[in-house]
């Protein structure tokens, strides 16, 4: 049985019940996830052949410092960096490192910044120089995975409309959904109920109710949906080593609707679209 209690400004953990927040958690939300957001736009700017994906991470952590903010990963059960870059068939978590990028290589950079002890969580597909027609067609699923996922988030639906929604999207373009990870309820908590599987059944899962947060980040590949975790804990990769792809918003549900914390300010949420548009 799902069960709904108003969000405790002190909770530090877990409590098996889904928090809803109220207008103090929405505003903390937008500070949060607005400068997440400006911190990716800043890394579009860097993102191309021969750059380290240590060096990006170094630039994400100098805008959370200069900005008053902290990365949720930085130390998170010891993780050592400020983002995860994850390149080609690297699925998630991927561990920066002072590999250059090449031509041709897409990458998801995935950064948590704690505002005010709000957790603002996104991510981006960025293209290195010019990429494949298949790696551009598996950028644009994922991304227009994610906008049919965050249409279906409304009072009244359910999480396995917003599951449902992007699984059907994905396999109507012959690509798969990653089932091994979830989007998660967040705010105070880096994670937190409910769960968002982004596969499943229309009307099943937990309602959705106006104050529930949470992140919506589909993983597609092109291959098949199955994965691995590498030894270094952390790295998780595609099983037949096909590209995969990522975006994620964090969202709130509201009286009518929702709201998206992580908007880009720049425009840039999608950097392949931003760039391909200039």
């Amino acid at each position: 049985m799902v069960t709904y209690a108003p969000a405790k400004p002190d909770s530090k953990r877990i409590s098996g019940v889904i928090p809803l927040h109220g207008e103090e958690g929405f505003e903390g939300m937008r500070r949060a996830g607005r400068l997440a957001a400006e911190a990716l736009d800043l890394l579009y700017d860097h993102v191309e052949p021969g750059v380290t994906t240590e060096k990006l991470d170094d630039l994400a952590f100098e805008f959370a410092r200069d900005n008053g903010a902290f990365p949720a990963t930085l130390m998170y059960k010891g993780y050592r960096h400020s983002v995860c870059t994850s390149i080609n068939h690297v699925v998630c978590h991927g561990i920066p490192s002072d590999k250059p990028l090449r031509e041709g290589d897409i990458v998801n950079i995935d950064i948590t910044l704690i505002v005010d002890g709000w957790h603002g969580d996104t991510s981006r597909m960025y293209p290195v120089g010019n990429i494949s027609r298949k790696a551009e067609r598996l950028i644009e699923v994922v991304y227009d995975s994610l906008a049919l996922g965050i249409e279906a988030a409304k009072p009244g639906n359910t999480t396995g409309d917003i599951g449902a929604a992007i699984q059907a999207h994905a396999e109507s373009e012959r690509t798969s959904v990653v089932r091994d990870f979830v989007g998660h309820g967040l705010g105070r908590l880096f994670h937190d109920e409910p769960n968002i599987l982004h596969f499943g059944t229309p009307g099943t899962g937990a309602e959705l109710k106006p104050g529930m947060i949470f992140t919506i980040e589909p993983m597609i590949n092109l291959g098949r949906p199955h994965v691995k975790v590498l030894s270094d804990g952390w790295t998780a990769v595609t099983r037949d080593r096909t590209l995969s792809a990522q975006a994620e918003h964090s969202i709130g549900i509201t009286e009518t609707g929702h709201e998206i914390f992580t908007l880009s300010p720049r425009g840039l949420f999608n950097p392949l679209a931003a760039r391909n548009a200039q």
